[in-house]
């Protein structure tokens, strides 16, 4: 089954490139590496995930941030790459999560990215990652997501 018809099947449909929120441009393609930028949880033009995590929101918020956050980079891997049917390797999923003081649950937020990318990629989703708790983030969006992927 192609990438494009398992996100389908799932149900998620990769919408437009969100527009930036500075001086930047989503992604950029360099050989055969796409680069994503930082893509925040935006749905339909609206931060659909505000605050600390750990405290104005709960981590399987969280969770479902890093979800949206990573659909959102996966558009803008679809925008250079043609189709994500496209994508031979998900290289690398850095995450950000604006964390409450004494939130150390970072990486189970981010697993929200990691997970579906396995569950869309298979073993091409299998990734190097890090995930970073920080004090703020743009717009006080709860997580941040960016993504180095190989294409064909």
């Amino acid at each position: 089954m192609s990438f494009e018809a398992k996100l389908k099947e799932m149900g998620i449909t990769i919408p437009d490139v969100p527009k930036p929120v500075a001086a930047y441009v989503p992604a950029v393609k360099i050989g055969d590496t796409i680069y994503t930028s930082g893509q925040i949880p935006f749905v339909a033009g609206e931060l659909k995930y505000k605050g600390k995590v750990g405290k104005d929101i709960s981590l399987e918020e969280g969770y479902e941030a890093a979800k949206v956050c990573v659909i959102n980079a996966l558009a803008a891997v679809k925008s250079l790459a043609g189709s994500l049917d496209n994508v031979e390797k998900i290289v690398k999923v850095v995450g950000f999560v604006n964390s409450a003081p004494g939130f150390v649950d970072q990486p189970k937020v981010i697993n929200g990215a990691s997970e579906l990318l396995a569950e869309v990629f298979g073993e091409a989703g299998a990734h190097a990652r890090s995930a970073v708790g920080v004090a703020e983030l743009p717009i006080d969006s709860a997580v941040e997501v960016e993504l180095i992927v190989k294409v064909k």
